[in-house]
């Protein structure tokens, strides 16, 4: 998520104004748990989850059939710790825009229990786009 910091909402601030933020409360286990199960296939940037989306055959590129890595960041200590500081970091942010009164969390496990919620929400705020046809 952006901004993930008090100073990049800051210099949000200086090019637009919000009037609306998302925010999705996730567990902490469930962040470190699908992070730490993503494997990439370093020569295209293809990304697998190996609890969602698995290459057919564990450990190599669908495509190619070359090894895929675990990044370092992606290793479940490296993910706690990211983690951590994300929450200390993103702590103000959240408190900022809370306090403007512009700030809307969802809290939840799943994508798509959460989704629907966040489509009412961004439906209610943003005009419905026609297609040519419509018009």
């Amino acid at each position: 998520g952006f901004p993930r910091t008090l100073g990049q909402a800051e210099a949000l601030d200086r090019i637009c104004e919000l009037d609306l933020v998302i925010s999705l409360n996730i567990p902490f286990e469930t962040l470190k748990d699908r992070l730490s199960a993503r494997w990439v296939h370093p020569a295209s940037g293809r990304v697998y989850n190996m609890d969602f989306n698995p290459p057919h055959v564990q450990g190599v590129d669908d495509l190619t059939g070359e090894p895929l890595v675990q990044r370092e960041d992606d290793k479940p200590e490296a993910v706690a710790a990211r983690l951590r500081k994300y929450k200390d970091a993103a702590k103000p942010v959240i408190e900022l825009y809370k306090s403007r009164g512009i700030l809307h969390s969802f809290s939840g496990t799943e994508t798509n229990k959460i989704w629907p919620y966040v489509y009412t929400l961004l439906s209610s705020k943003i005009p419905p786009v026609l297609s040519d046809d419509e018009n």
